[in-house]
């Protein structure tokens, strides 16, 4: 038996992760309803809110009213779902919430992100036991389907006279576990541009060289890429301080096309995926991508599949009150913190 067995906060954390709220179809229901439970035994009040309507896609959103409500609030926001499982890869069922002697815990959301979400309520029970009352005004807030984007509701949410109630100045989000004693704060995301390159061309017999075949086209685009990723693999050889967050990656994901073995194909299609550092100026990025086309022959059709072109990094200097709150107390409490560039989403 684990020493952490009787642990009251380990306890809620694992009844969470029991709750399926797994992709593709997931009934947030038993979500709402344990967390609500959570609200009311804390005396938080909180609300339920449903983009459009929809009572399948539910953001639940508790508040603990501070001293000075008109004061710009704090938003901790994480969400309920998870991502796909296939229980044949795990070694204990991944929703049973096992924990060995050792006090490892093995379920799908463990990390991703149900740990925090219940952090956030365990942290909110202690500050509520010494402080009637904070300044600010906290929400916390649990959101559907960040897993498959997020979308079609909580955009939408963003978009509405209830999120703007909320007067959010600061918020924390997910993070990640790390390996060692350190915390990680991250305080900017790289953009993420996803494109389908169609590459339009010559088509005939294999047995000719044809000009301007798709083949042709997407080699010439191939190599520009790949070499624009070479310099960033290079860029992090050269220089140990920085991490995959601060440079660019670039991936060829898919391929398609092609009718038979011996018939040079009229298209042929090619999905990048992009993930562009904070420093990499966006227009001339995509100029660039443009010219790399017509200097491959042109005539290639543009799929953009995903295009987050993020916000500007916040601050993590003295000029930011929320940064010089948020690090003093892991100075105060002796804590190591480093900052990064967020590297995935």
């Amino acid at each position: 038996m684990s020493a952490w067995e009787d642990n009251e906060e380990i306890k809620l954390f694992r009844e969470y992760l029991r709750i399926p709220s797994v992709h593709p179809d997931i009934d947030y229901e038993p979500c709402v309803k344990f967390l609500s439970k959570q609200f009311d035994a804390i005396g938080l009040p909180y609300e339920v809110h449903y983009i459009k309507g929809d009572k399948t896609k539910p953001i639940l959103i508790g508040s603990w009213i501070g001293t000075q409500p008109e004061l710009p609030s704090i938003l901790l926001s994480s969400h309920m779902d998870v991502v796909p499982v296939f229980e044949e890869k795990w070694t204990h069922p991944p929703f049973s919430a096992h924990m060995d002697e050792e006090g490892k815990i093995f379920a799908r959301g463990s990390q991703d992100m149900k740990s925090v979400g219940m952090q956030y309520l365990a942290a909110l029970k202690v500050l509520r036991k010494s402080h009637k009352q904070m300044r600010r005004t906290v929400h916390i807030a649990y959101a559907p389907d960040e897993e498959v984007g997020g979308m079609a509701n909580l955009e939408e949410f963003l978009k509405t006279e209830e999120f703007r109630k909320l007067n959010v100045g600061f918020a924390l989000d997910e993070g990640i576990a790390t390996e060692d004693e350190k915390f990680v704060a991250f305080y900017a995301e790289r953009s993420i541009w996803e494109i389908n390159f169609k590459f339009h061309g010559t088509a005939g017999h294999g047995s000719l060289l044809l000009p301007n075949t798709a083949g042709q086209k997407l080699h010439y685009l191939l190599n520009k890429l790949m070499a624009y990723r070479s310099t960033q693999q290079k860029l992090m050889e050269e220089n140990p301080n920085l991490y995959i967050g601060d440079v660019t990656t670039i991936n060829l994901t898919q391929l398609q096309g092609g009718v038979q073995s011996n018939v040079v194909p009229p298209v042929l299609a090619a999905t990048f995926d992009m993930r562009l550092a904070i420093d990499v100026n966006l227009k001339e990025f995509e100029e660039q991508l443009k010219q790399w086309c017509n200097e491959a022959g042109g005539d290639i059709e543009w799929e953009w599949l995903c295009r987050i072109d993020t916000a500007p990094a916040t601050k993590i200097d003295e000029t930011n009150a929320y940064w010089v709150a948020f690090a003093k107390a892991f100075k105060d409490m002796d804590l190591k913190l480093d900052t990064h560039v967020c590297w995935r989403h």
